[in-house]
């Protein structure tokens, strides 16, 4: 091929426009001459050298026909997509391992090098070295995060917060838990179903996630996602609207199959400790009673609810939240009676309810001397 055929024969426009011109000014060649070579009219050829003439006065150093390729790599769509979320959450004092965890919830493949290049090009210094309770206490970042949809399991890369909580699985899964969720009667739904939706609770409370009531980077955290067998965990809506499914029947089959696998397990021993919390409300209270809150020092408006603690395992083996305070020296025996109830192997060795002295009544403290504990 000859090449200099690509400079007398130009293809594009572009090129054309320029051979002509150069032509013209620096062969010195005539208009209709030049107009013939690269087939113009004479009226359009002396139309181009006019704009051309006029847009050089008008910038000097305006580049018409070549392209200035800037130094260094280009800078990708996915990076300018994810600029303004970095940015925002700098402002907020977030860094940039956390930034990372946020954007790849949010399908941003971005490594934390270049988080902290862009961080870099905005002028953002680095954050100084802060103390957890600092962290827990940052401003909430108002991003839209993916909808929640089970877990394609194919191979992926991505930076979580949180990936201590899925050592728990192996505990789910040794005791079989995982299985007592599948048999419980909890609700779900086509997308995420029962044994997910307990699994997002739970990786909430193991993230110790004290207050979910508004979004924040958790729904964005993949590590809390896979745990749950999602892509990222639910929206805080979906919390609300799931607990009102859930009935307290539910929650107390579930704690009676559980209760039961502890035991077979050799997890409970002849001990349990016994305490009412109040669990404050915020909302309309005129259907609460008061309850006393010691760590509050005062009575307000609540739910009152009962726990039941192993000493030895620390397992919480019973709870019940919706206690009456007609009801309260009750409870020692309703407890007792969970306690005993399906056990037709007599597996259990309840000695010993371990309680203050208010907790309950003389004549139940005789009914429990009869039953031998």
């Amino acid at each position: 091929m000859d090449l200099k055929l690509f400079f007398e024969m130009p293809k594009s426009v572009a090129h054309k426009q320029y051979e002509a011109l150069r032509m013209y000014y620096i062969d010195g060649a005539p208009a209709h001459q030049v107009a013939q070579r690269y087939g113009y009219t004479y009226r359009a050829f002396t139309s181009l050298v006019t704009n051309f003439r006029r847009r050089i006065i008008m910038n000097p150093r305006d580049s018409i026909f070549f392209i200035e390729n800037s130094p260094g790599r280009k800078v990708s769509a996915e990076t300018n997509d994810a600029k303004s979320v970095i940015i925002g959450m700098r402002k907020k004092y977030y860094s940039v391992p956390e930034i990372k965890v946020t954007l790849d919830g949010l399908g941003h493949s971005l490594s934390e090098k270049n988080i902290y290049n862009i961080l870099s090009s905005e002028g953002f210094s680095r954050l100084p070295r802060r103390s957890k309770l600092a962290k827990q206490q940052l401003d909430k970042v108002q991003v839209e995060a993916e909808k929640s949809i089970r877990l394609s399991y194919i191979s992926e890369t991505f930076k979580s917060s949180n990936a201590g909580i899925l050592m728990f699985l192996a505990f789910i899964r040794r005791y079989g838990v995982d299985r007592i969720i599948a048999r419980s009667d909890y609700p779900g739904t086509s997308v995420i179903d029962k044994s997910s939706s307990i699994l997002c609770f739970l990786a909430l409370k193991l993230a110790n996630r004290r207050r979910y009531s508004s979004d924040d980077t958790w729904c964005m955290d993949r590590g809390m996602g896979l745990f749950a067998g999602l892509n990222v965990l639910p929206k805080t809506a979906w919390y609300t609207s799931y607990s009102d499914r859930v009935t307290p029947q539910m929650n107390r089959s579930f704690l009676k199959k559980l209760h039961q696998l502890w035991i077979r397990h050799g997890l409970l021993n002849d001990t349990a400790n016994l305490d009412f919390t109040t669990i404050p409300y915020r909302g309309d209270d005129s259907h609460l009673e008061n309850n006393w809150s010691g760590k509050r020092g005062k009575a307000l408006a609540s739910m009152l609810a009962v726990l039941a603690h192993d000493p030895d395992s620390g397992l919480i083996d019973y709870g019940s939240a919706d206690v009456m305070q007609k009801d309260e020296s009750a409870v020692v025996l309703e407890f007792l009676d969970f306690y005993r109830e399906g056990d037709k192997n007599k597996e259990n060795k309840l000695r010993y309810i371990v309680f203050d002295s208010r907790f309950t009544n003389y004549e139940n403290l005789r009914k429990l001397d009869d039953g031998q504990v």
